[in-house]
């Protein structure tokens, strides 16, 4: 299917590696120009700047000025931004609990997990307007609706992030504007797989091993698997397609596997 994004342009958030990379390939393949941020781009997103189809900024996306610093990349080099994929975030599990988190840790997870799309979403707005159309696609998670005492903060951001996402999508819509979610599950990345990610610093607690812990994890799925990153990249490009998904806004999309029972 052709989804009308060749010769788009796209920003990427922390775009390294994971979903975020993912994103831009899936970008890539369907004829748009991606300018992605990452503190360090990366072999994969190297790869497509030397092809020509990417821009990569090394870019702390936590900082007040970086994600408007990435935007104004694609403005000056490109002179438009079509689509923006807030992907940035990270999480640190809580094993500890609530009391041990401090204010410098909630501060943390909630500028890199919120503010940062918060600050993206703020620097492109005012050029989609101008232009009557764009679309924002927000990679959150499916702890903004299944809280989590062991990752509280991460939680309390991602829920906030939804929120957020909804009501940029009430106040935009009217001007051509749309903004989506996406909560995925576990995703098959490093941010659960890789070392000090999700599932080793889990075992390191409870004693585990790290690969067992993963595998509790994906049994909660009835696919009893791990979400890929190419099927996140694959829906938020959908998302981001004003061909397909033209009335589609102010929409959270969970792909977890079936892992959420709740209904929302």
């Amino acid at each position: 299917m052709d989804l009308g994004l060749d010769g788009a342009v796209a920003v990427v958030t922390g775009a390294s590696r994971g979903i975020g990379l993912a994103v831009a390939e899936a970008l890539v393949a369907e004829g748009a120009h991606v300018v992605a941020g990452a503190r360090e781009p990366g072999p994969g997103l190297d790869a497509l700047v030397r092809a020509g189809k990417a821009h990569a900024l090394a870019v702390d996306l936590g900082t007040p000025e970086g994600p408007g610093r990435l935007v104004e990349l694609a403005l000056g080099e490109l002179g438009r931004v079509d689509v923006l994929v807030n992907n940035v975030g990270a999480v640190t599990p809580r094993p500890d609990g609530f009391l041990l988190v401090t204010d410098e840790e909630w501060t943390r997870s909630l500028t890199l997990n919120l503010l940062s799309a918060v600050r993206a979403t703020r620097a492109v707005l005012p050029s989609m307007v101008t232009a009557g159309r764009g679309s924002v696609v927000t990679i959150a998670s499916i702890n903004a609706t299944l809280p989590d005492p062991g990752v509280i903060d991460y939680s309390a951001a991602k829920a906030a992030l939804v929120s957020f996402t909804k009501s940029v999508s009430k106040e935009f819509g009217p001007r051509g504007v749309r903004a989506n979610a996406i909560n995925p599950g576990p995703v098959a990345t490093d941010l659960w797989l890789g070392a000090g990610g999700v599932a080793e610093t889990i075992a390191a607690t409870s004693g585990a091993n790290p690969a067992a812990v993963a595998d509790e994890a994906a049994a909660h799925a009835v696919t009893g698997r791990f979400t890929r990153p190419a099927e996140i990249a694959n829906l938020a490009v959908f998302l981001a397609s004003d061909r397909v998904a033209a009335n589609i806004t102010g929409t959270t999309v969970t792909v977890d596997g079936g892992y959420t029972t709740e209904l929302h």
